[in-house]
């Protein structure tokens, strides 16, 4: 019998204040692109690679504190006005952060803005189809869900979505923006056999009692979550709430957030290795997105055309440079033919160019907010989740 070994993964809620600052950087991101779009329609140049759009570049990071908030980064834009401002009030509003009493306001606090143009040292290198940046890039698909994504941080996120849902169509319940989930899931080998602890910490109105924020989330958020995963509840987990006790202050109120501090819950929950690089606020020329999308495309690929039940695919690139400096791909023994085989259909089959990888993935088509949302993967919406390519591959 194969040892029994335990893993654990988390997500956090959209009002959590890291999170908040990934949507506020991709908000941006998506605003800086419609205004480019506008212009590629007035000037007639929607589509070429001599467009506005082409050739907008952008890396917005943002930083939230008690009553404020600071977007700084670098954009070229040739000309044309985004209401910076405007975006941040309505994406903090959206959330749910409307009044000081929740710990945040979008319509009074303080917005700063740093931007600068993006400098022509990096621009020359981009401009001709090089990479944005150097560095490694990983994706990673497993055939443990049906999305094809690690079971600890699926649920993670399926918790976070509903208490987010609830949240929104309760508010009398007390519940408000800022929340965390961690599942720990018993594994026998490779393979998840149940659930052993579920965590969420949630903030919640003043004088809402512990019991009933516990029954709240207990019957509302966990249980529904549960009956989707009901093949690994073979005891009743374990379900902590708020250890901590209370959890009132919450949001940039009681901790700061800032852009890409959580990219092992925008990715696999750390089953895999990590590169380091976020996504939020970055344009596709900077393959710390685009080339980590890419990676979990081919692996998801691999992995639906049945050439292993787990693949991990891992990228290198050198600034200004087009073509990857490595391709890794590593089924862990999982493979169903030759590795070699498979690393060269992939070749065979994917440009792993930042612009083939663009054109391959749509990415200048994409609205960025909703990946800032419950992680980057697993989402069926988002074009690097499909799987045409794996019957090429197969």
């Amino acid at each position: 019998m194969k040892a029994e070994r335990l893993y654990t993964s988390e997500s956090v809620s959209e009002g959590h204040p890291d999170k908040l600052a990934d949507q506020i950087s991709d908000a941006l991101l998506d605003g800086f692109f419609d205004e480019a779009r506008n212009q590629d329609r007035e000037r007639g140049t929607t589509g070429s690679s001599d467009g506005v759009l082409a050739n907008t570049r952008v890396a917005i990071e943002t930083l939230l504190t008690r009553g404020l908030c600071i977007v700084a980064g670098e954009v070229r834009l040739p000309e044309g006005y985004v209401d910076i401002q405007g975006i941040v009030r309505e994406t903090i509003k959206n959330v749910g952060y409307t009044d000081t009493d929740l710990g945040f306001d979008g319509n009074t606090c303080g917005v700063l803005v740093g931007i600068q143009e993006q400098s022509k040292n990096i621009a020359q290198g981009v401009d001709t189809g090089g990479a944005g940046d150097q560095g490694m890039m990983f994706g990673y698909a497993t055939n443990e869900t049906p999305e094809l994504m690690p079971l600890p941080i699926a649920i993670a996120h399926a918790l976070m979505r509903q208490a987010a849902e609830v949240r929104k169509k309760h508010p009398s319940l007390g519940l408000r923006p800022d929340a965390k989930s961690q599942v720990t899931i018993v594994y026998e080998g490779r393979k998840p056999k149940r659930i052993d602890t579920v965590v969420i910490s949630h903030q919640h109105a003043p004088g809402l009692s512990q019991e009933a924020v516990r029954d709240i989330l207990r019957e509302r958020v966990l249980e529904p979550v549960l009956q989707t995963y009901s093949e690994y509840v073979q005891d009743q987990p374990k379900f902590l709430v708020n250890p901590t006790g209370v959890f009132e202050i919450g949001g940039p109120q009681g901790d700061t957030g800032v852009t890409g501090r959580k990219i092992i819950v925008d990715t696999y929950g750390g089953m895999c290795t990590h590169g380091g690089g976020a996504f939020s606020g970055k344009d596709p020329t900077k393959v710390d997105r685009s080339a980590a999308y890419m990676a979990r495309h081919v692996a998801k690929c691999i992995v639906a055309a049945g050439l292993a039940d787990v693949a991990q695919v891992s990228l290198a690139y050198a600034i200004g440079v087009a073509q990857p400096v490595s391709v890794d791909i590593d089924t862990y023994g999982t493979e169903k033919v030759d590795p070699e085989l498979i690393e060269k259909r992939v070749r065979d089959t994917f440009d792993l160019s930042p612009k083939g990888i663009i054109q391959h993935l749509r990415l200048l088509e994409q609205r960025y907010l909703p990946t800032a949302r419950n992680g980057h993967f697993g989402n069926p919406a988002f074009p690097w989740e499909r799987t045409d390519e794996a019957d090429a591959l197969r």
